[in-house]
């Protein structure tokens, strides 16, 4: 797909004109709840692991955004601000043969949006999402 970043860029441009029609739940806010409920809370300390997943990404970098692709996923890290306070926007979708399918934004700001903290909220959704993809083919919910 690395070789298409024209169509994942139309992709991308397409999601973001309407981000609630392509999540009907909205975009997910990193919070201390949102923390809490993916077991992140303790992901400042040192000696905390990261989930064991080994992803090797294709990077992509504007002054946009920055894009990661590999055979399974595209992510979109776009830094923003919202009211003069810095934000950082992240989507993730999952790759088949038609193309990406958004599955998750989240959006990180305040004390909550350190690259550390984005990394780590990133691998868990990933982790999160093929599980559940795992999980659907296993009881052959997916083409």
């Amino acid at each position: 797909m690395m070789e298409n970043i024209q169509a994942l860029e139309q992709c991308y441009k397409e999601y973001t004109k309407n981000l609630t029609e392509w999540i009907p739940d909205g975009v997910t806010i990193v919070d201390i709840d949102l923390l809490h409920r993916l077991d992140l809370l303790h992901y400042l300390r040192s000696d905390s692991e990261p989930l064991g997943l080994t992803r090797f990404f294709q990077v992509v970098e504007t002054q946009e955004k920055i894009t990661l692709v590999n055979d399974q996923f595209v992510i979109w890290i776009v830094p923003d601000l919202m009211n003069n306070r810095a934000v950082t926007y992240t989507l993730i979708a999952i790759l088949d043969e038609k193309g990406p399918h958004l599955e998750i934004a989240f959006l990180t700001s305040g004390v909550y949006n350190t690259s550390k903290l984005v990394l780590r909220v990133l691998e868990k959704f990933l982790w999160e999402i093929q599980e559940n993809e795992e999980l659907m083919h296993s009881l052959n919910i997916c083409e």
